[in-house]
Protein backbone atom coordinates (compact mmCIF):
# COMPACT_ATOMS: atom_id res chain seq x y z
CA UNK A 1 0.00 0.00 0.00
CA UNK A 2 1.56 3.15 -0.99
CA UNK A 3 1.69 6.45 1.50
CA UNK A 4 -1.09 8.52 -0.46
CA UNK A 5 -3.38 5.47 -0.09
CA UNK A 6 -2.45 5.40 3.93
CA UNK A 7 -3.03 8.60 4.24
CA UNK A 8 -6.20 8.64 2.90
CA UNK A 9 -7.16 5.54 4.17
CA UNK A 10 -6.47 7.43 7.58
CA UNK A 11 -8.48 10.36 7.18
CA UNK A 12 -11.65 8.20 6.05
CA UNK A 13 -10.85 6.39 9.56
CA UNK A 14 -10.76 9.67 11.37
CA UNK A 15 -14.28 10.67 9.77
CA UNK A 16 -15.45 6.93 10.95
CA UNK A 17 -13.80 7.26 14.25
CA UNK A 18 -16.21 11.00 15.01
CA UNK A 19 -19.56 8.58 13.92
CA UNK A 20 -18.27 6.18 16.86
CA UNK A 21 -17.00 8.79 19.17
CA UNK A 22 -20.93 9.69 18.73
CA UNK A 23 -22.66 6.53 18.78
CA UNK A 24 -22.82 5.84 22.46
CA UNK A 25 -24.74 9.98 22.80
CA UNK A 26 -27.31 8.44 20.28
CA UNK A 27 -30.06 7.43 22.42
CA UNK A 28 -33.43 8.15 20.81
CA UNK A 29 -34.95 8.60 17.09
CA UNK A 30 -35.03 12.27 17.37
CA UNK A 31 -30.85 12.12 18.38
CA UNK A 32 -30.21 9.99 15.12
CA UNK A 33 -32.47 11.78 12.45
CA UNK A 34 -32.52 15.94 13.79
CA UNK A 35 -29.62 15.70 16.59
CA UNK A 36 -31.86 16.54 19.03
CA UNK A 37 -32.57 20.13 17.27
CA UNK A 38 -29.64 21.81 18.64
CA UNK A 39 -27.46 22.65 15.58
CA UNK A 40 -25.67 26.69 16.31
CA UNK A 41 -24.36 28.84 13.47
CA UNK A 42 -21.07 26.98 12.76
CA UNK A 43 -22.27 23.03 12.65
CA UNK A 44 -25.74 24.39 10.74
CA UNK A 45 -24.08 26.45 8.21
CA UNK A 46 -21.01 24.10 7.12
CA UNK A 47 -23.57 21.18 7.69
CA UNK A 48 -26.22 23.16 5.08
CA UNK A 49 -23.24 24.19 2.77
CA UNK A 50 -21.33 20.50 2.54
CA UNK A 51 -24.57 18.42 2.63
CA UNK A 52 -25.22 20.65 -0.71
CA UNK A 53 -21.93 20.56 -2.08
CA UNK A 54 -21.82 17.41 -3.57
CA UNK A 55 -19.64 14.98 -6.21
CA UNK A 56 -21.93 16.68 -9.26
CA UNK A 57 -20.93 20.46 -7.59
CA UNK A 58 -17.25 19.38 -7.73
CA UNK A 59 -16.53 16.68 -10.24
CA UNK A 60 -19.38 16.94 -12.38
CA UNK A 61 -19.63 20.82 -13.07
CA UNK A 62 -15.74 21.26 -13.77
CA UNK A 63 -16.13 17.90 -16.14
CA UNK A 64 -18.39 20.17 -18.09
CA UNK A 65 -16.76 23.17 -18.08
CA UNK A 66 -14.04 21.74 -19.26
CA UNK A 67 -16.23 19.68 -22.04
CA UNK A 68 -18.36 22.52 -23.07
CA UNK A 69 -17.51 26.28 -21.07
CA UNK A 70 -19.61 28.06 -18.99
CA UNK A 71 -22.04 30.59 -19.40
CA UNK A 72 -24.47 32.48 -16.63
CA UNK A 73 -27.00 30.73 -17.10
CA UNK A 74 -25.59 27.87 -16.16
CA UNK A 75 -27.37 25.99 -13.14
CA UNK A 76 -24.06 25.30 -11.06
CA UNK A 77 -23.55 26.78 -8.86
CA UNK A 78 -26.11 29.69 -9.49
CA UNK A 79 -29.41 28.00 -9.20
CA UNK A 80 -28.27 25.54 -6.58
CA UNK A 81 -26.79 28.25 -4.46
CA UNK A 82 -30.00 30.36 -4.96
CA UNK A 83 -31.82 27.36 -3.90
CA UNK A 84 -30.20 27.67 -0.82
CA UNK A 85 -30.93 31.41 -0.34
CA UNK A 86 -34.92 31.28 -1.24
CA UNK A 87 -35.11 27.70 1.44
CA UNK A 88 -33.74 31.03 4.02
CA UNK A 89 -36.07 33.54 2.76
CA UNK A 90 -39.15 31.82 2.02
CA UNK A 91 -38.93 28.53 3.74
CA UNK A 92 -36.94 27.77 6.74
CA UNK A 93 -38.45 29.50 9.34
CA UNK A 94 -42.13 28.07 9.19
CA UNK A 95 -40.72 24.67 9.01
CA UNK A 96 -38.70 24.64 11.87
CA UNK A 97 -41.50 26.71 13.42
CA UNK A 98 -43.70 23.20 13.06
CA UNK A 99 -40.90 21.19 14.75
CA UNK A 100 -40.65 17.90 11.88
CA UNK A 101 -38.52 15.40 12.45
CA UNK A 102 -38.67 14.71 8.69
CA UNK A 103 -40.56 16.54 6.37
CA UNK A 104 -43.32 13.50 6.08
CA UNK A 105 -44.24 14.75 8.85
CA UNK A 106 -45.58 17.97 7.62
CA UNK A 107 -48.04 16.39 5.31
CA UNK A 108 -49.32 14.20 8.77
CA UNK A 109 -49.99 17.19 10.60
CA UNK A 110 -51.30 19.47 7.77
CA UNK A 111 -53.11 16.47 5.84
CA UNK A 112 -52.95 12.81 6.74
CA UNK A 113 -51.35 9.83 7.90
CA UNK A 114 -52.16 8.18 3.55
CA UNK A 115 -50.43 11.35 2.93
CA UNK A 116 -47.59 11.23 5.02
CA UNK A 117 -46.87 7.90 3.32
CA UNK A 118 -47.61 8.74 -0.06
CA UNK A 119 -45.50 11.38 0.57
CA UNK A 120 -42.55 9.33 1.95
CA UNK A 121 -42.84 6.77 -1.01
CA UNK A 122 -42.46 9.72 -3.26
CA UNK A 123 -39.78 11.58 -2.38
CA UNK A 124 -37.54 8.57 -1.09
CA UNK A 125 -36.51 7.45 -4.92
CA UNK A 126 -34.99 10.94 -5.51
CA UNK A 127 -33.00 10.46 -2.06
CA UNK A 128 -31.54 7.54 -3.34
CA UNK A 129 -30.97 8.38 -6.71
CA UNK A 130 -29.22 11.34 -5.47
CA UNK A 131 -26.60 9.07 -3.37
CA UNK A 132 -25.90 6.86 -6.20
CA UNK A 133 -24.32 10.20 -8.02
CA UNK A 134 -22.38 10.97 -4.96
CA UNK A 135 -20.81 6.83 -4.58
CA UNK A 136 -20.39 7.13 -8.06
CA UNK A 137 -18.42 10.48 -7.55
CA UNK A 138 -16.33 8.43 -4.57
CA UNK A 139 -15.73 5.90 -6.78
CA UNK A 140 -14.24 7.86 -9.25
CA UNK A 141 -11.82 9.37 -6.59
CA UNK A 142 -10.86 5.55 -5.59
CA UNK A 143 -9.85 4.82 -9.16
CA UNK A 144 -7.53 7.22 -9.07
CA UNK A 145 -5.44 5.84 -5.87
CA UNK A 146 -5.87 2.17 -6.62
CA UNK A 147 -5.72 0.00 -9.24
CA UNK A 148 -9.73 -0.98 -8.56
CA UNK A 149 -11.95 -1.21 -11.15
CA UNK A 150 -15.04 2.17 -10.98
CA UNK A 151 -17.74 -0.75 -9.97
CA UNK A 152 -15.24 -2.46 -6.98
CA UNK A 153 -14.55 1.48 -6.33
CA UNK A 154 -18.49 2.18 -6.05
CA UNK A 155 -18.59 -0.70 -3.67
CA UNK A 156 -15.99 0.28 -1.39
CA UNK A 157 -17.28 3.58 -0.75
CA UNK A 158 -21.27 2.42 -0.38
CA UNK A 159 -19.64 0.07 2.02
CA UNK A 160 -17.99 2.95 4.15
CA UNK A 161 -20.76 5.52 3.43
CA UNK A 162 -23.34 2.33 4.78
CA UNK A 163 -21.07 1.83 8.41
CA UNK A 164 -20.02 5.86 8.27
CA UNK A 165 -23.42 6.91 8.47
CA UNK A 166 -25.53 3.98 10.49
CA UNK A 167 -23.32 5.12 13.93
CA UNK A 168 -23.76 8.94 14.84
CA UNK A 169 -27.09 10.00 12.94
CA UNK A 170 -27.05 13.72 12.20
CA UNK A 171 -25.06 14.76 15.20
CA UNK A 172 -21.77 13.12 13.63
CA UNK A 173 -22.74 13.63 10.25
CA UNK A 174 -22.99 17.91 11.46
CA UNK A 175 -19.85 17.69 13.21
CA UNK A 176 -17.87 16.12 10.29
CA UNK A 177 -19.43 18.50 7.54
CA UNK A 178 -17.58 21.08 9.64
CA UNK A 179 -14.33 19.44 9.27
CA UNK A 180 -15.22 18.12 6.06
CA UNK A 181 -16.42 22.01 4.54
CA UNK A 182 -12.96 23.22 5.82
CA UNK A 183 -11.21 20.70 4.17
CA UNK A 184 -13.36 20.90 0.93
CA UNK A 185 -12.47 24.59 0.33
CA UNK A 186 -8.75 24.39 1.55
CA UNK A 187 -8.72 21.38 -1.12
CA UNK A 188 -10.32 23.33 -4.24
CA UNK A 189 -8.45 26.79 -3.56
CA UNK A 190 -5.14 24.48 -3.60
CA UNK A 191 -5.58 22.76 -7.08
CA UNK A 192 -6.77 26.52 -8.49
CA UNK A 193 -3.54 27.69 -7.45
CA UNK A 194 -1.79 24.83 -8.74
CA UNK A 195 -3.39 25.28 -12.28
CA UNK A 196 -2.37 28.98 -12.31
CA UNK A 197 1.30 28.53 -11.60
CA UNK A 198 0.92 25.67 -14.07
CA UNK A 199 -0.23 28.03 -17.05
CA UNK A 200 2.64 30.60 -15.72
CA UNK A 201 0.56 32.78 -13.72
CA UNK A 202 -3.16 34.18 -13.53
CA UNK A 203 -3.08 36.63 -16.58
CA UNK A 204 -1.95 33.10 -18.49
CA UNK A 205 -4.64 31.33 -16.34
CA UNK A 206 -7.19 33.67 -17.52
CA UNK A 207 -6.31 33.82 -20.92
CA UNK A 208 -6.15 29.78 -21.20
CA UNK A 209 -9.62 30.06 -20.62
CA UNK A 210 -10.19 31.84 -23.54
CA UNK A 211 -13.53 34.42 -24.29
CA UNK A 212 -14.55 31.35 -26.79
CA UNK A 213 -15.54 29.11 -24.19
CA UNK A 214 -17.67 31.70 -22.19
CA UNK A 215 -20.77 33.12 -22.51
CA UNK A 216 -23.73 34.94 -21.43
CA UNK A 217 -26.13 32.18 -22.03
CA UNK A 218 -26.11 29.60 -23.96
CA UNK A 219 -24.11 26.48 -22.84
CA UNK A 220 -25.78 23.39 -22.90
CA UNK A 221 -27.81 20.74 -25.10
CA UNK A 222 -31.08 23.53 -25.27
CA UNK A 223 -30.66 26.72 -24.70
CA UNK A 224 -34.06 28.29 -25.57
CA UNK A 225 -35.80 29.90 -23.43
CA UNK A 226 -37.37 26.88 -22.27
CA UNK A 227 -34.54 25.24 -21.69
CA UNK A 228 -32.87 27.25 -19.24
CA UNK A 229 -36.30 27.58 -17.44
CA UNK A 230 -36.48 23.80 -17.09
CA UNK A 231 -32.44 23.62 -16.32
CA UNK A 232 -33.14 26.56 -13.67
CA UNK A 233 -36.23 25.06 -12.02
CA UNK A 234 -35.08 21.85 -11.22
CA UNK A 235 -32.18 22.95 -8.73
CA UNK A 236 -34.05 25.51 -7.78
CA UNK A 237 -38.08 24.79 -7.56
CA UNK A 238 -37.34 20.78 -7.41
CA UNK A 239 -34.51 21.16 -4.73
CA UNK A 240 -35.71 23.91 -2.50
CA UNK A 241 -37.66 21.76 -0.42
CA UNK A 242 -35.73 18.53 -0.66
CA UNK A 243 -35.92 16.53 2.20
CA UNK A 244 -32.01 16.60 2.81
CA UNK A 245 -31.98 20.34 3.04
CA UNK A 246 -35.15 20.63 5.46
CA UNK A 247 -33.35 17.64 7.72
CA UNK A 248 -30.77 20.82 8.39
CA UNK A 249 -32.88 23.80 8.55
CA UNK A 250 -35.38 21.26 10.85
CA UNK A 251 -32.18 20.76 13.34
CA UNK A 252 -31.03 24.47 14.15
CA UNK A 253 -31.32 25.61 17.62
CA UNK A 254 -33.72 28.15 16.79
CA UNK A 255 -35.51 29.74 13.69
CA UNK A 256 -32.92 32.62 13.20
CA UNK A 257 -30.30 30.07 12.96
CA UNK A 258 -31.91 27.93 10.60
CA UNK A 259 -32.96 31.13 8.35
CA UNK A 260 -29.74 32.88 8.61
CA UNK A 261 -27.36 29.66 8.09
CA UNK A 262 -29.57 28.88 4.75
CA UNK A 263 -28.64 32.08 3.69
CA UNK A 264 -25.33 32.24 4.45
CA UNK A 265 -24.88 28.35 2.82
CA UNK A 266 -25.99 29.60 0.14
CA UNK A 267 -23.65 32.69 -0.37
CA UNK A 268 -20.58 30.21 0.41
CA UNK A 269 -22.20 27.99 -2.33
CA UNK A 270 -21.74 30.01 -5.04
CA UNK A 271 -18.51 31.34 -4.23
CA UNK A 272 -16.77 28.01 -3.33
CA UNK A 273 -18.83 26.52 -6.57
CA UNK A 274 -17.13 29.07 -9.06
CA UNK A 275 -13.79 26.99 -8.14
CA UNK A 276 -14.07 23.68 -9.80
CA UNK A 277 -15.78 25.75 -13.06
CA UNK A 278 -12.16 27.67 -13.00
CA UNK A 279 -10.26 24.85 -13.01
CA UNK A 280 -12.17 23.48 -15.76
CA UNK A 281 -11.54 26.07 -18.23
CA UNK A 282 -8.45 26.42 -17.34
CA UNK A 283 -6.97 23.07 -17.28
CA UNK A 284 -7.88 21.79 -20.24
CA UNK A 285 -4.50 20.45 -21.32
CA UNK A 286 -2.89 19.95 -18.17
CA UNK A 287 -4.50 16.27 -17.90
CA UNK A 288 -3.74 12.87 -19.75
CA UNK A 289 -6.49 11.03 -21.95
CA UNK A 290 -9.20 10.15 -19.73
CA UNK A 291 -11.66 6.78 -20.07
CA UNK A 292 -14.68 8.86 -18.40
CA UNK A 293 -15.12 12.67 -19.04
CA UNK A 294 -16.29 12.69 -15.12
CA UNK A 295 -12.70 10.90 -14.01
CA UNK A 296 -11.52 15.10 -14.73
CA UNK A 297 -10.83 16.43 -11.57
CA UNK A 298 -9.42 13.88 -9.84
CA UNK A 299 -7.14 13.28 -12.80
CA UNK A 300 -5.79 16.84 -12.57
CA UNK A 301 -4.74 16.82 -9.20
CA UNK A 302 -3.32 13.40 -9.61
CA UNK A 303 -1.04 15.15 -12.58
CA UNK A 304 -0.01 18.27 -11.40
CA UNK A 305 -0.51 18.08 -7.39
CA UNK A 306 2.89 16.60 -5.11
CA UNK A 307 1.87 13.21 -3.57
CA UNK A 308 1.14 15.43 -0.14
CA UNK A 309 -0.72 17.63 -1.70
CA UNK A 310 -2.80 15.35 -3.38
CA UNK A 311 -3.91 13.82 -0.22
CA UNK A 312 -5.50 16.70 0.80
CA UNK A 313 -7.16 17.68 -2.22
CA UNK A 314 -8.46 13.90 -2.73
CA UNK A 315 -9.65 14.33 0.95
CA UNK A 316 -11.67 17.59 -0.73
CA UNK A 317 -13.42 15.89 -2.94
CA UNK A 318 -14.01 12.85 -0.46
CA UNK A 319 -15.34 15.30 1.90
CA UNK A 320 -18.11 16.64 -0.35
CA UNK A 321 -18.99 13.46 -1.52
CA UNK A 322 -19.58 12.15 2.36
CA UNK A 323 -20.88 15.40 3.90
CA UNK A 324 -23.90 14.54 1.02
CA UNK A 325 -24.50 10.97 1.24
CA UNK A 326 -24.40 10.45 4.92
CA UNK A 327 -27.21 12.95 5.05
CA UNK A 328 -29.09 11.81 2.22
CA UNK A 329 -28.78 8.15 3.36
CA UNK A 330 -30.24 9.19 7.13
CA UNK A 331 -32.76 11.03 5.56
CA UNK A 332 -33.64 8.67 3.28
CA UNK A 333 -33.57 5.78 6.28
CA UNK A 334 -35.64 8.33 8.39
CA UNK A 335 -39.01 8.43 5.84
CA UNK A 336 -38.96 5.25 5.69
CA UNK A 337 -39.10 4.22 9.19
CA UNK A 338 -40.38 7.44 10.50
CA UNK A 339 -43.28 7.87 8.72
CA UNK A 340 -43.82 4.22 6.97
CA UNK A 341 -42.54 0.83 8.68
CA UNK A 342 -42.83 2.36 12.31
CA UNK A 343 -46.97 3.70 12.07
CA UNK A 344 -48.21 0.81 9.68
CA UNK A 345 -46.56 -1.39 12.09
CA UNK A 346 -47.81 0.28 15.66
CA UNK A 347 -43.68 0.60 16.99
CA UNK A 348 -43.63 3.02 19.38
CA UNK A 349 -40.30 2.10 21.33
CA UNK A 350 -37.51 4.75 20.63
CA UNK A 351 -34.82 1.95 20.67
CA UNK A 352 -36.60 0.37 18.30
CA UNK A 353 -37.37 2.84 15.81
CA UNK A 354 -33.89 4.21 16.30
CA UNK A 355 -32.84 0.24 15.29
CA UNK A 356 -35.41 0.60 12.45
CA UNK A 357 -34.02 3.93 11.32
CA UNK A 358 -30.12 2.88 11.26
CA UNK A 359 -31.71 -0.56 8.85
CA UNK A 360 -32.89 1.78 6.34
CA UNK A 361 -29.91 3.17 6.41
CA UNK A 362 -28.22 0.24 5.18
CA UNK A 363 -30.89 -0.77 3.00
CA UNK A 364 -31.29 2.40 1.01
CA UNK A 365 -27.52 2.62 1.02
CA UNK A 366 -27.18 -0.77 -0.79
CA UNK A 367 -30.12 0.09 -3.66
CA UNK A 368 -28.05 3.73 -3.93
CA UNK A 369 -24.85 1.27 -4.67
CA UNK A 370 -27.11 -0.67 -7.27
CA UNK A 371 -27.69 2.29 -8.88
CA UNK A 372 -24.67 3.73 -8.99
CA UNK A 373 -22.86 1.00 -10.62
CA UNK A 374 -25.74 1.34 -13.50
CA UNK A 375 -25.75 4.92 -13.99
CA UNK A 376 -24.02 6.81 -16.73
CA UNK A 377 -23.10 9.51 -14.91
CA UNK A 378 -22.91 11.77 -11.88
CA UNK A 379 -24.76 15.14 -13.67
CA UNK A 380 -27.34 12.46 -14.99
CA UNK A 381 -27.99 11.53 -11.65
CA UNK A 382 -28.53 14.45 -9.59
CA UNK A 383 -31.26 15.61 -12.67
CA UNK A 384 -33.00 12.63 -11.92
CA UNK A 385 -33.41 12.88 -8.11
CA UNK A 386 -34.16 16.83 -8.49
CA UNK A 387 -36.63 16.21 -10.59
CA UNK A 388 -38.11 12.80 -9.77
CA UNK A 389 -41.91 13.50 -8.31
CA UNK A 390 -40.01 17.40 -6.55
CA UNK A 391 -43.31 19.40 -8.43
CA UNK A 392 -45.42 17.21 -6.52
CA UNK A 393 -44.48 17.91 -3.36
CA UNK A 394 -43.38 21.67 -3.55
CA UNK A 395 -46.32 22.33 -4.30
CA UNK A 396 -47.98 20.69 -1.87
CA UNK A 397 -45.82 21.74 0.76
CA UNK A 398 -46.28 25.63 -0.14
CA UNK A 399 -50.16 25.23 0.03
CA UNK A 400 -50.27 23.08 3.30
CA UNK A 401 -46.89 25.56 4.60
CA UNK A 402 -48.56 29.09 4.15
CA UNK A 403 -52.41 28.40 3.37
CA UNK A 404 -55.27 26.61 4.68
CA UNK A 405 -57.01 25.63 1.10
CA UNK A 406 -56.60 21.95 0.00
CA UNK A 407 -57.31 18.97 1.68
CA UNK A 408 -56.07 15.45 1.78
CA UNK A 409 -57.59 14.01 -0.97
CA UNK A 410 -56.40 17.22 -3.11
CA UNK A 411 -53.04 16.76 -2.09
CA UNK A 412 -52.77 13.14 -2.70
CA UNK A 413 -54.14 13.72 -6.24
CA UNK A 414 -51.35 16.18 -6.39
CA UNK A 415 -48.21 14.21 -5.19
CA UNK A 416 -49.12 11.15 -7.28
CA UNK A 417 -50.51 12.99 -10.13
CA UNK A 418 -47.44 14.97 -10.65
CA UNK A 419 -45.15 12.05 -10.05
CA UNK A 420 -47.16 10.13 -12.95
CA UNK A 421 -46.81 13.34 -15.50
CA UNK A 422 -43.17 13.50 -14.97
CA UNK A 423 -42.75 9.86 -15.48
CA UNK A 424 -44.99 10.28 -18.46
CA UNK A 425 -43.06 13.20 -19.66
CA UNK A 426 -39.71 11.92 -19.15
CA UNK A 427 -39.89 8.62 -20.61
CA UNK A 428 -42.10 9.83 -23.38
CA UNK A 429 -38.95 11.98 -24.30
CA UNK A 430 -41.01 15.77 -23.44
CA UNK A 431 -39.17 18.27 -24.10
CA UNK A 432 -40.02 19.82 -20.43
CA UNK A 433 -40.54 17.14 -18.25
CA UNK A 434 -40.29 19.19 -15.25
CA UNK A 435 -41.66 21.98 -16.15
CA UNK A 436 -44.60 20.21 -17.58
CA UNK A 437 -45.22 18.11 -14.10
CA UNK A 438 -45.05 21.43 -12.26
CA UNK A 439 -47.88 23.09 -14.29
CA UNK A 440 -49.86 20.01 -13.68
CA UNK A 441 -49.37 19.68 -10.37
CA UNK A 442 -50.15 23.52 -9.85
CA UNK A 443 -53.78 22.78 -12.01
CA UNK A 444 -54.43 19.46 -9.71
CA UNK A 445 -54.12 21.24 -6.49
CA UNK A 446 -56.31 24.04 -7.80
CA UNK A 447 -58.69 22.01 -8.78
CA UNK A 448 -59.42 20.00 -5.87
CA UNK A 449 -59.63 23.52 -4.38
CA UNK A 450 -62.36 24.33 -6.75
CA UNK A 451 -63.97 21.41 -6.71
CA UNK A 452 -64.14 21.55 -2.67
CA UNK A 453 -65.54 25.42 -3.09
CA UNK A 454 -68.09 23.79 -5.28
CA UNK A 455 -69.33 20.86 -3.15
CA UNK A 456 -68.80 23.41 0.36
CA UNK A 457 -70.93 26.25 -1.85
CA UNK A 458 -73.67 23.56 -2.63
CA UNK A 459 -74.37 22.30 0.77
CA UNK A 460 -75.63 19.03 2.39
CA UNK A 461 -78.93 17.37 0.31
CA UNK A 462 -81.77 18.24 1.94
CA UNK A 463 -83.92 15.22 2.48
CA UNK A 464 -88.11 15.80 2.81
CA UNK A 465 -88.69 12.94 5.29
CA UNK A 466 -92.32 13.70 4.52
CA UNK A 467 -92.17 12.15 1.19
CA UNK A 468 -91.74 8.74 0.80
CA UNK A 469 -89.83 5.95 -1.27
Amino acid sequence: MTGLQLALLGYLAAQLAIGVWVAPKIRTESDFLVAGRRLGYPLTVFSIFATWFGAETCIASAARAHREGFSLTTAEPFAYGLCLVLMGLVFAVPLWRRQLTTLADLFRTRYSPAVERTAAIVIIPSSILWAAAQLRGFGHVLTTVSNLEVGAAIGVAAGFCILYTMLGGLLADAITDLIQGIVLVVGLAMLAIAVVVRSGGTVEAFATVGSARLALAGVGADASLLGLLEEWAIPIAGSVVAAELVSRVIAARSPQVARNGALIAGGAYIAVGLVPVFIGLAAGGLTPPLAEPEQFLPALGRSILPPALYVVFAGAIISAILSTVDTILLVAGGLASHNVVAPVLGITDDKRRLLLARAGVVGFGVVAYVLAVRAEGVAALVEQASAFGSAGVLVVVCFGLFTTRGGPGTALVTLIGGLAVYLLAAFGSAPYPFLTSLVASLALYAGGIAVAATREARGPRKVDRNVGP
